[in-house]
């Protein structure tokens, strides 16, 4: 082997040493609680419905944007985004990722400052790392007194302050307290992002999010709604002003060098905006089973689980073999959760991720609890 070679095997043998080695794997047939499939669009089938009669055979977009893969269909799609989450204006990006290293790292410059969650996001982590800005410190997770502290020391320096956070974090499921930290922002002048991946369809009568649920669109200078989740499709959305389109149109790397989503992808994502905008939309169902899951471990007095009221829901076990003893146990009863192991999460935070659908039963729910229980982990 070759130098480089040795020294990549040298690393993969490091992670498996340390039970850290992460492996692909096939889905098998059970009860799906690990996918983030929360509102069942992607299982249903229901996107294809909704476009089967006017679905394009076009399978290519045949270059970038700015090139030749714009097209009268995504202009329109943005334009009918933006009123729905009630902003000025929209831009589609390929991927949640791609959205967020494109935004941080398009618009933080070497003045400015960025304050970000301690528990954000990889992809707003490298775009904060892809941006020129020196000057980024993250604060402890969710802590007002912490993100004033950082913002009263930035108080005196030029140049703009950015803060940001996730609305609801994909790990732990919690919520960032969303309207204290606007009025944080307003007193120091500073900007507010907010990535809102896991509130999208869930959170807000027709799943806006939690920003437009709170009423704060107007408070927030970005926010970002990722596809892939509860809309059961792929790609992302930035929101904001017509003047952060048009820049980012113009310095976005992720936006500007990429072949742009394919026709097909478009017409999805219409769909599921459509099926969001119905007036039969619910998403009801889906905080009535968060509501019982949170009720029977209360009831059974089960320790370990995060306080969440998302459809994630976290049991911390703080150790890498334990939870991949009890995933692997799930598994054997068809009862589908994914391990989250360190490096993902924290040393000590280690843990099953259970997400919650609205094709899950109370029934399914109960037997997911029933196996944590029975192996005397989480009580």
């Amino acid at each position: 082997m070759s130098p480089l070679e040795q020294a990549l095997e040298a690393k993969l043998r490091e992670r498996q040493a340390t039970g850290n080695l992460r492996n692909l794997t096939l889905p098998g047939k059970g009860t799906d609680f690990f996918s983030n499939d929360y509102l069942g669009i992607s299982a249903t089938g229901l996107l294809h419905k909704l476009v089967a009669d006017s679905f394009l055979m076009a399978t290519g977009s045949t270059g970038s944007r700015l090139i030749s893969g714009n097209s009268a269909a995504f202009e329109t799609l943005e334009a009918t985004i933006a009123a729905f989450h009630k902003a000025e204006a929209a831009l589609i990006f390929n991927s949640g990722y791609d959205a967020n290293t494109g935004l941080i790292s398009a618009i933080a410059d070497r003045h400015t400052t960025i304050l970000y969650d301690e528990l954000c996001h990889a992809s707003i982590i490298d775009g904060i790392r892809l941006s020129l800005c020196a000057n980024k410190y993250r604060f402890a997770h969710n802590n007002l007194d912490a993100l004033r502290e950082k913002l009263e020391q930035q108080a005196a320096k030029t140049g703009a302050v950015l803060v940001i956070v996730e609305s609801v974090y994909s790990m732990d499921g919690d919520m960032a307290p969303l309207a204290a930290i606007v009025t944080l922002c307003k007193q120091y002048g500073a900007q507010l992002i907010v990535d809102e991946a896991h509130a999208t369809g869930v959170f807000g009568a027709h799943g806006e999010g939690l920003v437009n649920a709170l009423g704060l669109e107007d408070d927030v200078f970005a926010r970002v709604h990722t596809f892939g989740k509860a809309m059961g499709c792929h790609g992302a959305v930035v929101v904001g002003s017509q003047l952060l389109r048009n820049y980012l149109i113009n310095f976005a790397r992720s936006f500007i060098y990429t072949t742009a989503l394919p026709p097909h992808s478009v017409q999805l994502i219409a769909g599921a905006y459509q099926h969001l905008a119905s007036p039969t939309f619910t998403n009801q169902p889906l905080h009535d089973l968060i509501a019982y899951f949170r009720q029977r471990i209360s009831e059974n007095n089960m320790q370990g689980w995060v306080d969440s009221t998302s459809p994630i829901q976290a049991l911390v076990i703080g150790d890498n073999d334990k939870s991949r003893t009890l995933a692997s146990r799930l598994q054997q009863q068809n009862i589908h959760v994914k391990a989250i192991l360190r490096p993902t999460v924290p040393l000590g935070s280690e843990r099953l991720r259970i997400c919650l659908h609205t094709f899950n039963s109370r029934e399914e729910v109960d037997e997911l609890l029933g196996v944590c229980k029975k192996r005397n982990i989480g009580l």
